[in-house]
């Protein structure tokens, strides 16, 4: 009975981060309109957690006042959308601490952009 326990919190960690994997690998077709490059690239995506079939996004936008949030944000939903996730289980929280800036993009974003 002791090994029964920790064999299925091994299992429910391993499903629970391919699951996060997997999510964050349809998040990485979600382009920003303007720059027509990944949120994952650009290092606007911060966390991605999911609880009780919830999928908790942290992310950020290039500039504050970013007036194509709502397009970024339906982009979000068809792509999770593709893996049965429902847009009322998707929760996405918008933060500005820290700001975004080109140090948080990742070496293939910067490589898009010649830098």
């Amino acid at each position: 009975m002791r090994f029964i326990m920790p064999c299925y919190t091994l299992l429910f960690n391993l499903i629970t981060m391919t699951t996060v994997q997997n999510i964050t690998k349809k998040l990485d077709e979600v382009m920003d309109p303007e720059l027509n490059m990944s949120i994952v690239d650009l290092g606007l995506v911060y966390k991605v957690s999911q609880k009780k079939g919830v999928v908790n996004i942290l992310m950020t936008l290039t500039s504050l006042g970013c007036p194509l949030f709502d397009t970024i944000k339906d982009e979000i939903h068809y792509q999770l959308g593709l893996l049965d996730i429902k847009p009322e289980n998707i929760n996405i929280e918008l933060t500005f601490d820290p700001p975004w800036s080109m140090d948080l993009m990742t070496e293939r974003g910067k490589a898009m952009l010649g830098i």
